[in-house]
């Protein structure tokens, strides 16, 4: 069994602020070691339950946050962004069994989590087909176009339960939960056996449950806080501009969508 894991920080135990999740900041380094102790976790949990390899996906920054000595063998690590749209999933394709997903957050105009966003801190609210878009929803159409399908995701309490709407059959682990400005945490060992039997749970069980098709079209639609960024964005090759902050792409291919996106809120 070969799996996938995206990882992101945010959505870890402990994480409320900004200046925590930024590796230039002094609070940063506690931060990035719970990422990591969450991400060996899950792994450790995968391998328990008869995975024979795993390729983790650092998503957060620069996309070396992760520390590479501690991850168990059988285990490789994508450190670092290559420019591919995918971003987060580079490196997904379609010899993997399934996709798991550690450390994610609400998205951007969601109040679930005090750092809320999606991919960039560009956008007020960014929606897919009616639908607020997390990073989970933008990665997991990524790994259906290889009809890989998302079985576990860990984060805060508001992404968990948006994340059950798009794939009934997930298995969350609800480390935390934002209210206002801040966060209520578990400690880290209630979350990290948390993480580990929830893990074990998924790839234990029937993982084309988790399977998810794509829909025939999408609109990509996108409000942004700046208005420079607004009017500059409309002019990306298959944009067009709905007001003075908004702008959408509409196709039916998710390729068009996902490289829209890689440039449009970056």
């Amino acid at each position: 069994m070969k799996l996938f894991i995206s990882a992101d920080i945010e959505g870890c135990i402990g994480t409320t602020l900004s200046v925590e999740t930024h590796k230039e900041e002094a609070v940063y380094r506690p931060f990035a070691e719970e990422m990591t102790r969450e991400v060996v976790a899950v792994c450790e949990a995968c391998l328990e339950a008869g995975a024979d390899e795993i390729v983790v996906k650092d998503g957060h920054g620069d996309a070396t946050n992760i520390d590479f000595m501690a991850l168990p063998e059988r285990v490789k690590l994508i450190r670092g962004k290559s420019g591919h749209p995918f971003n987060m999933m580079f490196g997904i394709d379609e010899s993997f069994d399934a996709v798991l997903y550690v450390g994610y957050h609400s998205p951007a105009g969601c109040g679930g989590n005090p750092i809320s966003h999606t991919s960039t801190g560009n956008s007020n609210h960014i929606y897919l087909n009616g639908k607020l878009m997390s990073e989970f929803m933008l990665n997991t159409y990524t790994a259906a176009l290889f009809k890989v399908p998302a079985i576990f995701i860990s984060g805060d309490e508001a992404i968990c339960s948006l994340a059950k709407e798009l794939v009934p059959g997930i298995i969350t682990a609800p480390v935390k939960k934002g209210v206002g400005a801040s966060t209520i945490n578990m400690s880290i060992g209630e979350g990290l056996r948390l993480l580990r039997d929830r893990a074990k749970t998924a790839v234990s069980g029937d993982l084309s449950s988790c399977r998810i098709e794509l829909p025939g079209k999408f609109e990509y639609v996108v409000n942004y806080k700046d208005l420079k960024k607004a009017y500059q964005m409309s002019f990306f090759p298959g944009a067009e501009r709905v007001d003075e902050r908004t702008d959408r792409v509409v196709s039916d291919n998710w390729k068009d969508i996902v490289t829209a996106h890689s440039f449009m809120v970056y």
